[in-house]
């Protein structure tokens, strides 16, 4: 231990003894350090965090599937069949997001509303804050409204008292009362694109409609707790046998349907988890050219001081001590560039949650924390024995004899072949990090190209909680929705204004059909299309071109025959040698149909902007007003409103409020968005990691640049005696600055030649990445030339500045230089 101390205190002073080499290696190690524990605070976070509930390892999710779906919602009588049969696990529940109205008490507002069956909680191994959980006599139709409220609304609406339990809460015209509160800090289940919920009301009490179909799948999800013992495997095997049994009952409604289960941490993280380790991979490329960085350092250094370790030799020191010496300086310097890095990521990962938290599950999650700080102290510590190895075996090799005999200019031929090699290293790195980044910003470029299929300029979308009091009946609703729609037209400035069920970019759902009226065997076999549910002045609204045909007018109603208008997809694909027109299309689980076709127009990107790699691309649309009365309390609380208006949001927004609070001020107006957030939101899959990997790879250019420019400068200090010596046999200045450039360049060419190699194996074999990309190849050469015609400039201009001091040697002073 006393030798230790000894070791740390001569490490202090050598550091002390040389400020500018310590600054500049310590500031390198807190790049790549502070980079690599910001990295790891989002993947402990995200993926290695384990959920928050008892023993979530036994937590699963049940799917069912069908041969177009890996995975889809349940039907609700399948779930209850499954809750009845099955014994892998010891409880099931199941739960759907929906949106409500809250109308008291206090102001009006939209809400985040999960439904779920009685035992959710019990099944997460949650223990409420206040109350209970639902009953079993709740949890069905016609049951008494009851509701849990979060720990949020119960502490913003009711001020944190015990008395809120049996208070009434208004939501979507109904009184339910309040009969638990959740505890702080419990997340929504769901999607992880989903907002978490603000209330929870019983699933079994949703309309009929939704829950009685055997056949629909109207965005339930099941959960379950594996029973004691029962693994994965067994589980799946007895739900598929209990599933097989439902098909052959039901056929109509399950033929062809399956069953597939899955961690509930899985569903929960998502894609996120290849997408940070694809990241993290990146960022450690970053730490390992910060190494090769501080490793030169350290050689150059190692050579100055040869001297001074063959006079410790001399006087004793055997070798083993100091390479100790140079391991313990080395760790000091990367435990001081840790410290600094520390700081560095605390700083960045304070801003991560509000800048992820659209692309990221559990973005709450993220902080350097305590697993953080000891693996960053681990790191540290390795990376301090990996960047002095090198230089201290170096000294180990070196004869203390040569090296006094030599006036402390000893081997620096494989000094300077080591160093050539980490700069090799590093421009190679580097080199793959700029293509990925390159690559991704030419997919963003690509993206921004798509025609998405409608104009986005100047179109805004918004929801209204229409009154419920205007709501009572299909008819009155039918007509306050007409009159609201009405009203907003009449404000100044506004072009164009309809209702559609789903707005493009933001995915949708999909729903069999089949041409004419003859209904298939298997609808979960059947051709499947997206639906758009909207009003007659939706198409020109929109700026989505009619091609054929007619839109829906006014007069398309219940009362009229049916009417459909169909994409030019659907279109090309199941009428290539016939006229669609006239022709008819039938739609749904539950049909509607068949109606006849009279309109054919352009197709819209639903999914996405890339989303020609989703395999539904039919389209069809059907009139608002033709909406069977019975679902018409399910569909219409759920349209958006589209206005197209030259006006900015701020400007029309008043006239639009007052338009909708003229029928009502408890009608509140939420998802205020343009067309342009939209689209830019659609990107966020790319432009988050594209962020990420390209401020990667600028701190990993900035690294190969000092590298470059530390070795030239070393280079030629080193070579001043021979430069004086070429110029005083007539060299000129331009025969020096091509050697020291050549130098450079000849370093910088190898390693742009590796790094070409090694970023198209990457760039090809990473799926993660492959699938970021779109209108771009994983090898397009634009985008290697570019990066490979930057990496070169800066590695000249790197290698300029030693070059100027070479040139201006003077012959005389060089020839006396030791």
């Amino acid at each position: 231990m006393g030798t230790l101390i000894q070791d740390l205190r001569f490490g202090l002073r050598m550091l002390r003894k040389s400020p500018g080499f310590t600054a500049v290696a310590v500031f390198t190690l807190a790049l790549g350090i502070g980079a690599n524990t910001a990295m790891f605070s989002l993947m402990q976070g995200v993926v290695l965090a384990p959920l928050q509930y008892v023993n979530a390892d036994r937590l699963v999710m049940v799917w069912e599937n069908n041969p177009r779906f890996p995975r889809t919602w349940v039907s609700y009588p399948n779930f209850r069949d499954w809750q009845r049969s099955a014994r892998s696990f010891q409880q099931m529940a199941a739960f759907r997001q929906e949106g409500v109205d809250f109308a008291g008490p206090g102001t009006p507002e939209h809400l985040n509303e999960k439904e779920i069956s009685s035992g959710l909680f019990s099944t997460l191994g949650t223990e409420l804050t206040l109350g209970r959980e639902f009953s079993p006599e709740e949890d069905r139709f016609g049951g008494n409204p009851v509701a849990i409220i979060t720990n949020r609304l119960w502490r913003n609406r009711f001020e944190g008292s015990p008395k809120a339990l049996g208070k009434l809460l208004t939501l979507g015209g109904v009184d339910y009362t309040i009969v638990g509160v959740t505890p702080f800090g419990v997340t929504a289940l769901g999607s992880p694109l989903e907002d978490d919920a603000d209330v929870y009301t019983p699933l079994g009490q949703s309309d009929p409609l939704i829950l009685n179909d055997r056949a629909a799948h109207n965005g339930i999800y099941a959960l379950a707790r594996l029973a004691p013992r029962v693994t994965l495997a067994q589980a799946q095997a007895e739900i598929s046998t209990i599933q097989n049994g439902l098909d052959d009952l039901y056929p109509d409604a399950n033929r062809d349907l399956g069953i597939y289960i899955e961690p509930l941490k899985q569903f929960v993280v998502g894609d996120a988890g290849k997408m940070l380790l694809l990241l993290s991979g990146a960022v450690g490329l970053v730490l390992l050219i910060a190494c090769a960085n501080v490793a030169n350092l350290l050689f150059a250094r190692a050579a100055v001081r040869v001297r001074e370790f063959a006079v410790r030799s001399a006087l004793g020191a055997n070798r083993a001590r100091l390479v100790r010496q140079l391991l313990t300086e080395s760790v000091l310097l990367s435990l001081l560039g840790a410290g600094l890095g520390l700081l560095f990521a605390i700083l960045g990962v304070k801003s991560v949650p509000a800048a992820v938290s659209e692309n990221l599950p559990r973005s709450e999650n993220i902080a350097v924390n305590g697993p953080v700080l000891l693996l960053t102290l681990c790191a540290s510590i390795a990376v301090g024995i990996l960047f002095g190895l090198a230089p201290a075996l170096k000294s180990w090799n070196s004869d203390p004899q040569a090296s006094l005999k030599e006036g402390g200019r000893g081997s620096t031929v494989a000094h300077h072949r080591t160093q050539s090699i980490l700069v090799i290293v590093q421009m190679a790195l580097t080199l793959v990090l700029l293509v990925g980044a390159g690559l991704l910003f030419r997919t963003l470029r690509r993206l921004s190209d798509v025609k998405p299929g409608f104009d986005i300029q100047h179109i805004m979308t918004f929801k209204v909680g229409v009154s419920h009091s205007l709501t009572k009946t299909a008819p009155s609703t039918r007509t306050a929705y007409q009159q609201l729609i009405e009203r907003i037209r009449q404000i100044p400035g506004v072009q164009g204004a309809d209702f559609t069920g789903s707005v493009p970019l933001n995915g949708g759902g999909t729903m069999p059909f089949w041409i004419g009226s003859q209904k298939p065997a298997s609808l979960q076999g059947a051709p499947r299309l997206v639906m758009f549910l909207t009003g007659p002045d939706y198409l020109r609204t929109m700026g989505i071109p009619l091609l054929r045909g007619r839109f829906f007018s006014p007069e398309d109603t219940t009362n009229s025959s049916c009417v459909m208008v169909i994409d030019r997809v659907l279109a090309d694909k199941y009428f290539p040698d016939s006229d669609p027109l006239g022709q008819t299309l039938s739609a749904g689980f539950s049909p509607v149909g068949p109606c006849r076709i009279v309109g054919m127009v352009g197709h819209v990107k639903q999914w996405a902007l890339n989303d020609s790699i989703t395999d539904i691309q039919s389209q069809a649309y059907f009139p608002l007003y033709q909406d069977p009365d019975q679902w018409v309390p399910l569909n219409y609380p759920n349209m958006t409103i589209v206005v197209r208006t030259p006006l900015d949001v701020g400007s029309v927004m008043p006239a639009i409020k007052s338009a909708v609070y003229g029928a009502g001020s408890d009608q509140p107006i939420f998802n205020v968005e343009t067309m342009q957030q939209i689209v830019s939101e659609s990107m966020s899959s790319q432009r988050f990691p594209m962020i990420l990997l390209g401020t990667f790879a600028v701190l990993a250019l900035l690294l190969a640049a000092v590298g470059i420019y530390g070795l030239i400068s070393y280079s030629v200090a080193q070579r001043i005696h021979e430069i004086g010596i070429r110029v005083a046999l007539g060299a000129h200045k331009r025969d020096v600055f091509r050697m020291v450039v050549g130098q450079g360049l000849a370093l910088a060419l190898a390693g742009l030649a590796i790094g070409v190699v090694a970023a198209l194996i990457l760039t090809r074999v990473l799926s993660s990445f492959s699938l970021l990309l779109y209108g771009v190849g994983a090898s397009d050469p634009a985008t290697f030339i570019t990066v490979s015609v930057m990496l070169l400039f800066v590695a000249v201009v790197a290698c300029c500045i030693p070059t100027r001091r070479a040139v201006r040697v003077d012959p005389m002073v060089a020839l006396r230089y030791e």
